[in-house]
């Protein structure tokens, strides 16, 4: 291990150390549906125009504009209707001067025409229309979707490292794109130390005062999975160095690409965590950082692969996920950015800190009736109070060379739920 592993980060630096010399995973092709969430590995290009070919944007009537300048209530223009043209149909007659054709939203425009008069404006006639209002021969565009209004033939669609969702799927099929290039998930190993704690299972001995749940077993899991990984997370191990260590080794030997440890990295006499992996001549880049909940906290790499040692507290476990997981997993995954959404808000109570580190703060975020983001504390903030994060819904960041937070004060604030 290295001996100059070091301790104390600041926030900002212990972060740089997490995702120093992180690179993407391979790419691999998946079915268009299988991308949600994903990151784009190449970037994709357009083989075609989007729309394919000129278009009515409204139910209306197809003209040349100079054949309809002028009309109005008190000054009706009539045309004739040489057809009817529907979305899925064929482009329909030339219109010629002095006619019109009738359209449907999204039917082709026929040769000729230049402008799409909606038949609100109509009388919404079928041999003949009588049009009673030129704004549509007067405007931009004249209700026609231009071919390629869209994208281009060629035209970079989505960069490489784009997150995937629901609205690039749809533009994705719209261009032909049956498989998608993206990074690969990254694969993680979850491995939770410590005697005291059973999963739910084992209930009646948390009844009978003897044990506690292994709750950050249950909670981290899906928050990784949300993030962007697959997770894997073996059976809860007790405080046993030999045990310890080698489940560790026998993770790697199966294959991941991030180890996670939940507990054994202080400095307690049962905290297994940390000589296990002097054993396995893992390469430590510290053991602490700066920060409240969550300073013990090992980050380094074993036998090659990236390793998070999260402390033991839930809170803690699950605040220095989001922090350091985060980005770790993301980069990995190819992602462009950490997906973090990180607002400006104002204090609405005054809240507690203390100097000399960078605090966490549970919150919960409102709009005040002046339209500002408002900070209240979601309730006590021990780092084995779940709850309170569960209830909040961001982590508002008070720096270390604060004590306080007062009223009226702005902070940045980590956005981890629903804003309302």
């Amino acid at each position: 291990m290295n001996e100059l592993a070091r301790t104390g980060l600041s926030l900002e630096e212990a972060l740089d150390a997490v995702v120093r010399g992180i690179v993407p995973l391979g790419l691999e092709r998946v079915p268009l549906m299988q991308v949600i969430g994903r990151a784009l590995a190449e970037p994709i290009t357009s083989s075609i125009d989007l729309p394919l070919w000129d278009n009515s944007g409204m139910d209306g009537y197809a003209v040349r504009r100079a054949d309809v300048l002028g009309a109005s209530v008190s000054n009706p223009i009539v045309l004739p209707v040489l057809a009817t043209i529907v979305a899925g149909g064929n482009h329909g007659p030339a219109i010629t001067e002095g006619t019109s054709a009738r359209i449907m939203t999204g039917a082709p425009i026929p040769s000729g025409a230049d402008a799409v008069v909606r038949v609100e404006d109509t009388d919404r006639g079928v041999r003949s229309v009588r049009i009673t209002d030129d704004r549509d021969a007067r405007s931009p565009g004249g209700n026609v979707r231009a071919r390629g209004e869209d994208m281009r033939r060629g035209d970079v669609v989505f960069a490489s490292g784009t997150t995937l969702g629901a609205a690039h799927v749809g533009v994705l099929s719209s261009i032909g794109a049956a498989m998608v290039p993206v990074f690969r998930l990254p694969r993680v190993v979850l491995i939770a130390t410590g005697d005291e704690l059973v999963g739910v299972e084992s209930f009646d001995q948390v009844q009978a005062g003897r044990r506690i749940v292994a709750s950050t077993s249950y909670a981290l899991p899906p928050w990784l999975t949300a993030i962007g990984a697959t997770v894997r997370t073996l059976p809860l191990l007790p405080d046993k160095l030999d045990v310890v260590r080698d489940s560790i080794a026998t993770a790697l030997d199966d294959g991941c690409d991030v180890l996670i440890t939940i507990g054994g990295v202080s400095v307690g006499a049962h905290d297994y965590t940390r000589e296990a992996l002097t054993q396995l001549d893992a390469d430590v880049a510290f053991w602490r950082a700066r920060i409240r909940p969550g300073g013990p906290i090992g980050v380094g790499t074993v036998r090659g692969v990236p390793w998070l040692g999260l402390p033991g507290n839930p809170v803690s476990t699950m605040v220095t996920a989001e922090l350091f997981a985060r980005p770790l997993l993301r980069r990995l995954g190819g992602h462009a950015t950490d997906g973090r959404l990180t607002l400006r808000v104002r204090v609405a109570q005054p809240m507690k800190a203390g100097g000399g580190l960078t605090h966490l703060l549970r919150v919960n975020v409102t709009r005040a009736t002046d339209g500002t983001l408002e900070a209240r504390a979601a309730g006590a903030q021990g780092s084995n109070l779940l709850r309170t994060l569960a209830v909040a819904n961001a982590l508002m960041i008070v720096p270390e060379d604060r004590a306080t937070a007062d009223v009226g004060e702005y902070f940045d604030a980590i956005i981890i739920g629903e804003l309302h």
